[in-house]
């Protein structure tokens, strides 16, 4: 395991405001340079056609991941978004119909979902996984805070509270501890030492034999068109089930992935 994906213990405190305040400039820039990127995001590895669940961010909806799903479904395979309109944090309805939307595009497709999920749908997207293994191909977070263990060490902890009177009873959401234990499928967490909106020693866990940690250089709200993220994804959907592999750029792609230089 790079050194660089150790998880340091104690990190209270938030990404820094320039981070912060950068984030749409940022995110913007990482949009721009995709027709630059269009050539060699082409000869990414393609797998076999599986089935693919993409779930949003806070706030965000199907629209934020337009994009992603757009590049993914090029790639050949059978790309979902969640229907399930603004991602407002965990409510009860989301908490229903997830596990059913899972469950119905497995059986359609007639084999386990590989989930990609940014930020807070990345938290889904584990907890799903947590719950319905067997329906699970491999989940992909994107800048997703599932080891928080403090809010101050994310910049959206306030946009979470205020709309808390309509998230589920505690009763139904996993706490802290629980999101950060290991999950029983292949995963893979993006993260960015530039993400402005969480702390990116929130967004990984200790290395193992089904979970990897690979650093881009992206913003949080560019994660779904950054383009070193997109041939990330391209390659771990790639990977054949039952043969996992550790993720492995082209010598020429290694400088956009701080930790395989």
């Amino acid at each position: 395991m790079a050194a660089t994906t150790e998880v340091p213990r104690g990190t209270a405190t938030g990404p820094s405001m320039p981070l912060f305040l950068t984030e749409p400039v940022r995110g913007l820039a990482d949009l721009a340079a995709l027709p630059l990127a269009a050539a060699w995001l082409a000869s990414a590895p393609r797998g076999d056609g599986h089935s693919v669940l993409v779930l949003p961010g806070l706030l965000a909806s199907d629209a934020s991941t337009a994009l992603l799903r757009r590049y993914v479904g090029w790639l050949g395979y059978d790309v979902h978004g969640w229907e399930l309109g603004r991602n407002i944090g965990p409510t009860d309805k989301v908490l229903d119909e997830l596990p059913r939307e899972l469950a119905d595009l497995a059986g359609r497709s007639g084999g386990p979902v590989s989930l990609i999920g940014w930020s807070l749908g990345g938290i889904y997207a584990r907890e799903l996984a947590r719950r319905q293994p067997q329906l699970t191909r491999q989940v992909i977070t994107l800048g997703s805070p599932f080891a928080l263990s403090d809010p101050r060490q994310s910049r959206a902890n306030s946009a979470y509270l205020r709309r808390s009177s309509r998230h589920a009873s505690e009763a139904r959401i996993p706490d802290m501890g629980v999101r950060a234990r290991p999950i029983g499928v292949p995963s893979t967490a993006v993260y960015s030492r530039l993400d402005g909106i969480v702390s990116w020693q929130a967004c990984i866990e200790p290395e193992s034999e089904l979970h990897e940690n690979v650093e881009v250089r992206c913003g949080h709200l560019g994660f779904g068109v950054d383009p070193a993220t997109l041939w990330l994804i391209a390659d771990r959907l790639a990977v054949p089930v039952g043969r996992p592999r550790r993720f492995r750029p082209p010598v020429l792609l290694r400088p956009l992935y701080p930790d395989h230089r």
